[in-house]
Order: C-alpha cells, then structure tokens, then sequence
C-alpha cells in the first residue's frame, strides 16, 4: 500500500500522520495530524520542523513520551506500518491523542506517592491496582498478585469477610472500618479502611480501599507513653534515673519479604521469641540479621527493656573488654568507673553482631558470664548479678567457625541454643521487586525525589546479578541509581545501576554465550532466543500455563518469567 492511502487510512482512525525529512521538516500531512498538532491549514505544517512543534514525538522509546500539545493534550509516538514509495531521505511517523493515559500517568503517580495505601480491584474482585504504601504495607508486589482475585491473596481474620467484594456486591460505601487479615504470605495486617464502590451509568466496575495501617496509630500511642515515662524518671539535674531509652527499631513486620524461606523464619523466631534462651543467626554480610535480632527483642518479653548491640570486629580486645564488662577507676590508665554492655542491658536484650571476630580468650571470660549470671568489672572484686538474653551474628557457619578456632565450641554451645541461616539474596531472588519498591520509597523520602519504579531490564539484571552485598547492596544500588537519575526521569533504567553490576551481569551474559557457542550454527542471538522461548513454551505446556510451577522448574523468579512471556509474546492460554 502507497503512503497516501496508508495515512487516509490513518486519518480515517483519528491517528496522525506525517512524512519528515532527516533534519525532521514536514512534508506531507493527513487530516488528523492537522487537528492533533493544531494546524489551521495543510499548508501551516508543511516546511515547519516536528521537533520544534512536537519534539517528543522525533524519539522512538518503549517507554510512553508524551508530547504536550496543549491544556490537558498530550500526543504519543505509534508504530509506523510498513509503507513502499515513502520518498527518498523520509520517514513517516505516526501518532495519536494520548491525554486520557497521560492523565492515567499523572493519577498513579499521585497514589504511588501519598502515605495512604490503596487497592484498586475490577467487578470480578480481581485485583487491578496496588500504591507503594500498599505493596510495602502487605509485603506483596503488584506483579504477583495483578488479575488474581482478593480472596485469594487475603484472608480476613476477623470473621467479616473482606470489605471490597462486599462493596461491589452491594455498592454501598463502607467508611471507617476496622479490619484484621493475613495475606498469602502469612504477614498479619491490622487496618482502618474506606471503601467505596466504582459506579459509572448505573454499572459497577469495580471497588478500591483507602486504607491506613492501624498498628501506626498503636505504634504511636506507645512512643507518648514512652516520652511521659521519660519523663517521670527524669530527676532535676536532667540525669535519667529510670528506664533506659535504648530500644530495637525493627518488628518482624519491617522485615520485606515474599518468600516463603523468609516466612518460614519469621514464624520460628517469633516462636523463639517467647522464650530468654540464646539465638544465633548466620548469614553472609547484608543478608539482615540484625533485622531479625531487633525482632526477637521486640516480639519478647523483654521489649520494654533495653535493647544493646555492639559489633565485635569493629573494636579492639583490651577495649571491647571494657564496653561488655565495664571498669573500675583505676583499672587502667585514664580508666573511670563505668558499667558495662551487660549491666546496661538488664532485664533486656544485648547482641553481640560478629561474634567470631571476638579474641578466642574473651569469648571464654564471656562464656562465664553467660553460664554464672555474674559480671566483674575490669579492675573490680566484687560481681554484680545481671539479668540478659543474648542474641548473636556470625557471618560464616558456625562450623567451619569452630574448626578455624575462630568460634570456642563450648560458646557456641551456649550462644546458639536455638540458631537460624539467613539466606542471601540470590538464593531468595522473587523478593527482590518487593524490596526494590521498599528501597524507591524509602530513598524518595530521604532524597526528595519522585521516582516510580525500574523498568523491566533493571529488574532483569537484578535477577541475573549474584548481589554479593545482599540486601544492604542492592538497597545501595537503588540508593545509587536515584542519586544519579537525571530530575526528568522517574524510571531507572539499567544505564543508571551502578558500574560493578553492569559490568557482572555483562560478563556473565558473555560467559554464557561462549558455553554454547560451539553447539549452535546460523544467528547465534536469534538461535538463545528461539532456543529460550521453546522450551519456555515446553514447560508452561506441561504445568497447564501454571505460571509459578513452571517459574520453580526453570529456577527463575516468577516476575521474571512473567517478562519473558510479554518479551517472546507467548500466550499462555493457547499453550493448554
């Protein structure tokens, strides 16, 4: 078909057409781009420059960029069908009214950014939409739960049912309703929520709720009371007499997570958590294994007490010493009488975070502390009972510890009577988006940015990446990526990641390449991707399309299935 008929064809759909030279000078236009660009007359636009009327519209992106035409209008690039006889040097391109999604854009990214969780869900109750305050409220990610019905993904704890499929069925409003449910993670939620009914010419589309986090509100009660009790203990001078201010920040509800080896250990230490014995915790550098201390301590009986840590490679031995036990004056030159880590933390909590990086020797005066009750001050006589759990992190198993005599086994005998592995993250790799949400928000607040999401390749090297660093790397790169995206944009895109990244997952990528080289002929690209999107199709067709069991069979995350599905087009349906 000839490039006059393909754009009358165009105008015919109300989607503008324009033929550009190199330098983008118009050439020829159909009538729709007349009225889209607001020409008074065919003859106004031929001879002007697209990039100075619409410079937005010159750039081909996979992302939306909107051209602002004028109050509440917005133009959007479309693909350009293939055309014959376009003259020599030209090219066309094409494009239509896009203000109804840009006004869609502006909307969500409104509820991205408000403290207000939000869920959106069509008449079936299937779930459309979830805000940042949302996903991280519940610990899910949108990407999970999208087009999944709300009984599915919550359960309601309190007897009442769920309030959205009610509100659709009865289109009334429910307002100021408190409500308690778990969700297909086992994360408890305690809510106050309104939630109305979406009517438009007498049909219901749906219902979204408009919720707040009630243990906020209960949090906050807590931190008055703890203030008025500051202070009352307070004497004149300003001296604090009574209770100690020092506390964990963290509750097993901050810890981010969907999968299911987290859950499982959260459920078992918040059953630890009811009894004083010891508990270690083992996991590689970043994996949050002060996280889950904090929790213990605050899910004990202990959390009204104090709450102490302190890293044992970090300080000298003739000084950690002193910070655990506490000196007498005199005990050594400049020595003042002080107490000690464990008398500070009685009737409370004490972690020592590192603790195979302790002397050998002080792991055995500690080892009589813990088995006595009793603490001597460096440069005392006399022992003062104390009463403290102690919790523990190690970085390397507890094992191999003890046989490089980094770790006594008697002490670990006694600080791990109940331990637990933290897994890192690349053995846990489907929480990553739902952690890659938390870090935006957090570091939107932090860096007063307004940043939205990583797009699909971000989250692709994120899952290819080994994160050596773990969660504490990856909330650096996020972290990175903000600090260095340019103000305009609100998407991360992978050119943004930091370099060492980039670079691992571009080797890798090589490495694999060069693995099967040798096995394959012809376009070596095109061959990985047919060779991908087969047996892709094999196991979704021997799953029946079950997404998740077919994700787990290939040892990938089921986000990431999800995105090679839309990038190979494959229907999942017409593989059944």
């Amino acid at each position: 078909m000839n490039y006059q008929d393909t754009m009358e064809i165009l105008s015919q759909c109300n989607m503008g057409a324009v033929i550009v030279t190199d330098s983008w000078e118009i050439r020829y236009v159909n009538e729709a781009a007349i009225h889209l660009l607001h020409g008074p007359e065919n003859g106004w636009l031929i001879g002007k420059k697209l990039s100075n009327i619409a410079a937005p519209l010159c750039q081909e992106s996979e992302q939306n960029v909107y051209a602002h035409i004028a109050f509440e209008e917005y133009l959007l690039r479309c693909p350009t069908p293939d055309v014959d006889d376009l003259p020599e040097e030209t090219q066309m391109v094409v494009f239509r009214n896009a203000s109804r999604e840009a006004h869609c854009d502006m909307y969500n990214n409104i509820l991205e950014q408000i403290t207000e969780s939000v869920i959106l869900c069509d008449r079936d109750s299937r779930i459309v939409f979830l805000n940042n305050a949302a996903m991280n409220m519940d610990g899910l990610a949108l990407d999970d739960v999208k087009g999944e019905r709300i009984e599915k993904v919550y359960e309601a704890l309190d007897g009442g049912g769920l309030i959205v499929p009610r509100a659709i069925e009865t289109r009334q409003s429910f307002r100021e309703r408190r409500q308690y449910y778990t969700t297909r993670y086992k994360k408890n939620v305690d809510i106050t929520a309104n939630t109305f009914p979406v009517v438009q010419n007498g049909q219901v589309l749906g219902a979204y709720s408009l919720m707040q986090d009630w243990s906020m509100v209960d949090n906050l009660h807590k931190k008055i009371v703890e203030l008025q009790d500051k202070l009352t203990v307070q004497t004149a001078s300003g001296r604090q007499t009574g209770k100690s201010a020092l506390s964990a920040k963290y509750r097993f509800d901050d810890i981010v997570h969907i999968s299911s080896t987290i859950s499982d250990i959260v459920e078992r230490c918040k059953q630890a958590a009811k009894s004083d014995s010891s508990v270690m915790f083992y996991g590689e550098t970043g994996t949050g294994k002060e996280l889950f201390a904090q929790s213990v301590h605050n899910a004990s009986s202990r959390a009204d007490g104090p709450f102490l840590a302190i890293n044992c490679a970090a300080i000298p031995e003739n000084l950690l010493e002193s910070l655990l036990f506490g000196t007498e004056k005199g005990a050594y030159t400049g020595a003042e009488r002080r107490p000690g880590l464990f008398e500070q933390a009685n009737n409370g909590t004490l972690l020592l975070d590192e603790l195979n990086s302790m002397n050998i020797n002080l792991q055995a005066k500690l080892l009589r502390v813990l088995q006595d009750g009793m603490v001597r001050r460096v440069g005392g006589s006399s022992e003062i009972h104390v009463n403290v759990r102690v919790l523990s992190n190690i970085n390397i198993p507890p094992y191999q510890a003890i046989a490089e005599n980094k770790l006594r086994q008697d002490l670990f005998y006694r600080l791990g009577v109940v331990n637990f592995t933290i897994p890192p993250l690349r053995e846990r790799k489907e929480d990553i988006s739902v952690l890659t949400k938390y870090f935006i928000m957090h570091c939107n607040g932090k860096l007063s940015r307004n940043v939205r999401n990583i797009d699909e390749a971000t989250l692709e090297q994120f899952y290819a990446y080994s994160w050596p660093g773990n969660i504490r790397e990856l909330e650096h790169a996020i972290e990175h990526a903000i600090n260095v995206l340019p103000d305009d944009e609100s998407v991360i895109t992978p050119e943004y990641l930091p370099q060492n990244i980039r670079e691992a997952v571009s080797e890798k990528n090589m490495s694999s390449v060069q693995d099967i080289t040798p096995v394959l002929g012809g376009s070596l690209n095109n061959t990985i991707k047919d060779v991908e999107r087969k047996t892709i199709c094999r196991i979704l067709r021997e799953n029946g399309g079950n997404i998740s069991e077919s994700a787990r069979i290939l040892n990938m995350s089921r986000q990431s299935l999800q995105y090679r599905l839309r990038k190979y087009k494959i229907d999942v349906h017409g593989l059944k």
